[in-house]
């Protein structure tokens, strides 16, 4: 059976597109999952359009788990992130997502620019949902060296305000996250 895990992102500039690449990576080298990298619609359409299909509510309800990402607006989740959740109480009464792992991720243009909190705001719809939440244990490695991204709540990078690439660390995070979700679904199905 393969295990079919959500990476649900909205990146405007590509650096959480980047991660949910490497968190696709890391779901895929894992036997019998498959990633299906997807983004939200936005708010407004004069915005570029999306190179990765738009997620539906019937696609996160038949998943196996979810990564989700967004970067950091403000010390939050961006609004087009936000707005899709806001439409999933459907899917809330019906207690689909319940008991499924879950995972996030972030990017912002600085260090100290909310990352952690970032984290946290997307934490609460996946907790109301009743998923799993899983973060980044203190047993990799590349936790306690890296110099940009990376924290126990997601996988993160920091651009310093240009589009560069991501750091090693960065990639080796955002992949074990994506090997972990990927495992604890396989286990649980």
């Amino acid at each position: 059976m393969i295990r079919q895990i959500v990476v649900l992102y909205y990146s405007r500039h590509g650096s959480t597109k980047a991660i949910a690449r490497q968190i696709a990576r890391g779901i895929e080298s894992i036997p019998h999952c498959e990633a299906l990298l997807r983004t939200v619609a936005e708010i407004e359409p004069q915005q570029q359009p999306a190179s990765d299909p738009i997620i539906t509510l019937e696609e996160l309800k038949q998943c196996h788990g979810l990564a989700m990402g967004s970067p950091v607006w403000f010390g939050n989740m961006a609004a087009p992130l936000k707005h899709f959740w806001d439409q999933s109480t459907m899917l809330w009464l019906s207690g689909d997502l319940i008991d499924k792992p879950a995972c996030v991720f972030t990017s912002s243009s600085s260090l100290h620019g909310g990352q952690e909190t970032t984290l946290q705001t997307m934490m609460l719809p996946l907790l109301h949902h009743g998923m799993m939440v899983l973060g980044i244990p203190y047993s990799e490695p590349a936790l306690h060296n890296t110099q940009s991204g990376g924290t126990p709540y997601g996988a993160s990078s920091v651009s310093h305000g240009r589009n560069q690439p991501l750091t090693d660390d960065e990639i080796e995070l955002a992949q074990q996250l994506g090997k972990r979700l990927a495992t604890i679904a396989t286990s649980l199905t």
